[in-house]
């Protein structure tokens, strides 16, 4: 948009043009997406959709929002440009945009895109992979934004290279199932170079490509699959220590029995074996994860084994889901025979069990020092600043109870690293003071 000429505007208030990016993998975010277009379209001169409930959708989106000006699916959005302008030009509304390409419109940005859509912000996400093939049987993803398809290495590296020349000094790589990059089209060619550390599989290369660029400080990526876990991977983690040691590993359910049923291509053994070649190589090594609660036919015993597999696992914080059937699923054709109140029950149950190990977990780290990527001051005390270590940990430091450290190291600047020790733990945080 930048680059086609338009401004960006400081919020809603002062926008002419405001584009909607929609969610679809539960019915609530779908719902929140298009109540949210309802409340602009009375406001605005223009408004459209993007993503994936666009694609779910499809035309029957101008039903729900007759006045909306234009919807575009989640591989088409490098053609918002053309269609705004086809609207200002035209007058014409309703422009819709889903299409079924293989290779997604607008991941191959130019780099002027790259260089007007970089804000100065410190930190970047880099999809390299879009689309799933997982076919999970609860999930619209493949659905709504189709077969895998990995960026060319060339292309990500060029882009977080022009990151880094801007003041870029973490990146999270995106993709649905992250670890699978590479597995269903080549991302390398003959022109890429080759792997000075001997990486055969395409996601530990591309790390390596990114760990080389320099000013890339910090790399994380999300989201992961138990069986990405080789040892490729972990030699990654050992070389290289810009890669974050933390990974959002979602496991969605502890019992054999459902996971089969789910079609997650994993036992409750594999998965555990994942987390220990991970805890092997780094006792501190930080693991979050997803879980679904209340899943068609998900017994008390089933919902017993998932609480066992979280606590054995360790894991440092949890995201719990109650199950919410997603149309033309597999599972939407099963009866939702779980009861509202006994989810929100076990809803609650394994959200409690996690504030507990995440305070046993943070109570270990008292009296490390965690190297910390500054982040800024605090929004409810200036005197307080925060950050993240490399476990993705948020740690925060009162600067004002420090003023010798800090004349000694000059004034914190956002995007920096610093030492800091830990004095508190708690459930979701840690405090500390600045070495």
């Amino acid at each position: 948009m930048l680059a086609a000429g338009h401004e960006k505007a400081q919020g809603e208030e002062d926008a002419e043009i405001v584009i909607i990016n929609s969610c679809t993998v539960r019915q609530k975010a779908e719902e929140k997406a298009v109540g949210k277009a309802g409340n602009m379209i009375a406001a605005k001169k223009i408004v459209g959709m993007m993503g994936c409930a666009v694609k779910r959708m499809g035309a029957d989106i101008f039903k729900r929002l007759p006045k909306l000006d234009f919807a575009v699916g989640p591989r088409r959005f490098g053609l918002i440009p053309h269609v705004i302008d086809e609207i200002a030009k035209t007058g014409r509304k309703g422009l819709l945009e889903v299409g079924d390409d293989e290779i997604p419109i607008g991941l191959d940005a130019h780099p002027d895109t790259q260089r007007a859509g970089t804000t100065g912000s410190f930190q970047s996400y880099v999809t390299i992979l879009i689309g799933c093939d997982n076919r999970c049987s609860y999930c619209i993803v493949p659905d709504v934004r189709g077969h895998e398809y990995s960026r060319p290495a060339r292309e990500v590296v060029a882009e977080i290279r022009a990151l880094a020349e801007r003041g870029v000094r973490e990146v999270c790589l995106l993709g649905q199932s992250v670890l699978r990059y590479g597995m269903r089209n080549k991302a390398w060619d003959e022109q890429d170079a080759p792997s000075p550390g001997g990486y055969t599989e395409a996601f530990p290369r591309l790390l390596e490509a990114v760990a080389s660029i320099p000013g890339i400080e910090r790399i994380r990526f999300t989201s992961a699959h138990p069986k990405g876990c080789t040892d490729e991977l972990i030699r990654v983690y050992r070389t290289f220590p810009q890669v974050c040691r933390h990974l959002h590993l979602p496991v969605q359910s502890g019992s054999d029995r459902v996971l089969a049923e789910m079609g997650r291509h994993y036992t409750r053994a594999e998965y555990l074996a994942a987390t220990k070649k991970l805890r092997d190589f780094d006792p501190e090594f930080a693991l979050t994860t997803d879980v679904i609660v209340g899943y068609p036919g998900e017994t008390e015993a089933d919902f017993e084994e998932t609480r066992t597999l979280m606590e054995e696992a360790g894991f440092d914080n949890a995201f719990v889901f109650k199950y919410s059937p997603r149309p033309g699923t597999r599972s939407a054709a099963l009866p939702d025979d779980v009861p509202t109140v006994e989810k929100e029950r076990r809803d609650q149950v394994l959200l409690a069990d996690q504030e507990a190990r995440g305070q046993r977990n943070n109570d270990r780290l008292v009296g490390t020092v965690r190297e910390v990527m500054v982040e800024g001051p605090s929004k409810r005390n200036k005197n307080r600043w925060s950050g993240r270590d490399s476990g993705n940990r948020i740690v925060v430091w009162d600067v004002a109870a420090n003023e010798e450290c800090r004349m000694k190291n000059g004034a914190l600047r956002i995007g920096t690293l610093v030492k800091v020790k830990i004095t508190e733990a708690h459930p979701q945080i840690l405090l500390g003071e600045l070495v």
